[in-house]
């Protein structure tokens, strides 16, 4: 039964980010791409605070695959690297926790653009 309920957070709590970033796209003049800038940056700054650990536990997947997700896995890997690195681990610690992501998205879009030729809107 536990793993249902699990489920149940995971949608509540993906739902939830997603109904904001609609909201805010729909109701203000916010574009698409600075509502992804909005939300890493969100999620970074909750994450530096302490406030998002516990969203990303409660919420798994529903919190760590958004965009916010992506902020928090930024600032968690920079927070983890400063304490092994020091201050460089600031710069490189993001990009190493989220380098498997960020290969992911670039060979899959590549994929994606091969085959379904993709047109620059006018």
């Amino acid at each position: 039964m536990s793993s249902f309920v699990d489920y149940i957070w995971v949608f509540v709590i993906g739902g939830i980010l997603c109904t904001i970033g609609q909201l805010l796209i729909s109701l203000t003049r916010l574009t698409p791409a600075r509502v992804l800038v909005l939300f890493v940056t969100g999620g970074v700054i909750l994450t530096a605070l302490g406030l998002y650990q516990p969203i990303a536990e409660l919420g798994k997947a529903g919190a760590t695959v958004p965009l916010t997700g992506f902020g928090y896995s930024l600032a968690k890997g920079s927070i983890e690297a400063v304490g092994e690195e020091g201050l460089i681990g600031a710069l490189t610690g993001g990009i190493k926790a989220t380098a498997a992501g960020i290969a992911a998205a670039i060979v899959f879009g590549y994929l994606i653009a091969l085959v379904f030729r993709p047109k620059t809107k006018l």
